[in-house]
């Protein structure tokens, strides 16, 4: 089963977790982990939910509706497969066996 990745961020609000958690079951996809954060200095909320569709969707199937759950909350929101590469920036700025722990991890498959 592919597992999807989706982020979310948007003004602090109550709601937001069980809107998106509802729509995720009612799409037939079982969340598998679940990171939030909310910034109390700025007022924002971040999401990032993994999740399988148990129900064999796409991506782009199970995100199809989702505006109308976002439109609320003016949400922005991403759906990724777990399995396309993101472009990532790592920047390192004083200690470099920080650096080396994360090249060792990315060469033996532990960061993907």
């Amino acid at each position: 089963m592919t597992q999807y990745i989706l982020t979310v961020s948007c003004k602090s609000t109550r709601g937001i977790v069980a809107a998106i958690s509802s729509y995720l079951a009612e799409k037939g996809c079982n969340i598998v982990d679940s990171s939030q954060f909310d910034d109390l200095d700025t007022g924002k909320f971040f999401m990032r939910v993994s999740f399988i569709s148990e129900e064999g969707l796409s991506g782009t199937e199970i995100g199809a509706d989702f505006a109308t759950v976002a439109a609320p909350f003016a949400m922005d929101y991403e759906f990724h497969d777990s399995e396309s590469r993101m472009k990532v920036l790592l920047m390192v700025s004083r200690f470099g066996h920080c650096l080396n722990d994360l090249l060792y991890r990315w060469k033996i498959g532990a960061l993907p």
